[in-house]
């Protein structure tokens, strides 16, 4: 069948086909920016590992299907191709779609690699030819069901197509929703809590309307499931009212960016910065890497200090001692340009330096600083304030104190230490 000159016809045009469309993306992705938070649904990362170009091979294999009879009699590789072409363009799309979607879920692998085996299987079978028969076979089995006006009698087919229309129509409103998350992130002229709370409005109200739509196509009826807001109700009352007041506070936070992304602060002894404020709970990411998820309504009711509220400049001191008769008046001048100079210490307002305490082993001098980046850490600024003031003290030869104890001996114990040498004397002469 192969050695045709048809044969080679359609291998050809096949060839054609997925060059084309790879050609089509490529050009395609050239004018696109990809965004580095998030994979596109249609480009992929690379060229051909996204929807786009199986779509476009699929929509080419089949008008080259219909140029065939033009030109002699057809084989049977489109035969094999187009269902090869549709399988893969259902698995790139519902892959790509919950990846963006919901990037952070642990069960998008198995849902991947379930909706992965269903349309190999169902392409294959459809190659062989089986696939009519199996669904006649299913058209034949009903099931039942009780309802309000009687008895409902689906057949198995009937469930099946309902499901995969159910499927469809979230996978599209998903594929919005991720759209829109991205679009609505980019932008820079609205503060970044006020996207995030239109991310998740729209992202709510687009699975609301996209359940509803789904429900619809499935013929089921809309006012039988008044029941449900009242069984809503009570178990909010109850089991869900904690998880209820998670989600109110999400919105009250973004809402009235008394805390918003990127701002550090510091919760029941854990510091950091915050890197993301979910509709349930906030991520708060500390300095060593470790990362703290705060239920939202803990963030409300409990005390949170915020470093950078009205004002992302901290300050920031740390303490020497100099020995007593130092010249301090000339000193200070110093220390204050010396800790200028650090890279991160802000000019203005500038640094300051206080006579704290006289304390025991000298005079304790306290050096205050200002910096603007406290998400970077504080660490690494105090070493690097000490160390200019360490410099200066050396080059001035200016000492710094160290705690020194002087003891005294009890009369009665010299007494007893000298008794022996003088009364040893006499023997010796």
């Amino acid at each position: 069948m192969l050695s045709r000159p048809t044969a080679l016809i359609e291998v050809g045009l096949v060839i054609a086909c997925l060059a084309l469309s790879w050609l089509i993306v490529r050009g395609i992705g050239k004018h696109v920016t990809p965004s580095p938070e998030r994979q596109s649904v249609l480009l992929g990362r690379r060229v051909f590992d996204g929807v786009l170009f199986p779509v476009i091979a699929l929509l080419l294999a089949l008008g080259a299907r219909r140029l065939m009879p033009l030109l002699g009699e057809p084989v049977a590789l489109f035969r094999v191709v187009i269902p090869v072409l549709l399988s893969l363009v259902v698995i790139r799309l519902v892959a790509r779609v919950l990846r963006a979607a919901m990037p952070d879920s642990r069960g998008i692998r198995l849902l991947e690699r379930s909706v992965s085996w269903v349309a190999w299987i169902g392409s294959i079978l459809w190659i062989v030819g089986v696939l009519p028969v199996v669904l006649d076979e299913l058209d034949h089995y009903q099931l039942t069901f009780l309802a309000k006006k009687g008895q409902i009698t689906p057949t198995v087919l009937d469930v099946l197509v309902g499901a995969l229309q159910v499927g469809g129509v979230m996978i599209f409103v998903l594929w919005l929703s991720s759209v829109a998350e991205s679009r609505l992130l980019r932008g820079q002229s609205v503060d970044l809590s006020m996207r995030k709370i239109a991310v998740n409005l729209t992202r709510t109200a687009l699975l609301v309307v996209g359940a509803m739509v789904a429900l619809n196509m499935v013929g089921l009826n809309l006012s039988a499931l008044s029941w449900l807001g009242g069984a809503v109700g009570v178990g909010l009352g109850f089991g869900l009212q904690k998880i209820a007041a998670n989600y109110v506070s999400g919105f009250m936070i973004l809402a009235e960016r008394s805390l918003r992304i990127g701002d550090m602060v510091k919760v029941d002894n854990f510091e950091g910065k915050i890197s993301d404020i979910k509709t349930r709970y906030t991520v708060i990411r500390a300095l060593n890497g470790r990362e703290a998820i705060v239920p939202n309504e803990s963030l409300i009711t409990t005390r949170v200090e915020n470093l950078s509220l009205a004002d992302p400049q901290v300050w920031v001191s740390t303490v020497v001692q100099v020995a007593y008769g130092t010249d301090v008046d000339a000193l200070f001048p110093q220390l204050v340009e010396e800790v200028r100079r650090v890279p991160r210490v802000l000019s203005e307002p500038g640094p300051s330096v206080t006579l704290s305490n006289f304390a025991a082993d000298g005079l304790e001098l306290t050096i205050g600083f200002w910096i603007s980046d406290p998400h970077n850490g504080q660490g690494g600024v105090r070493s690097e304030v000490n160390l200019t003031i360490l410099r200066l003290l050396n080059r001035l030869n200016i000492d710094i104190p160290f705690p020194q104890r002087v003891v005294h001996a009890a009369p009665e114990a010299v007494a007893a230490s000298a008794a022996p040498a003088s009364s040893a004397a006499p023997s010796a002469g």
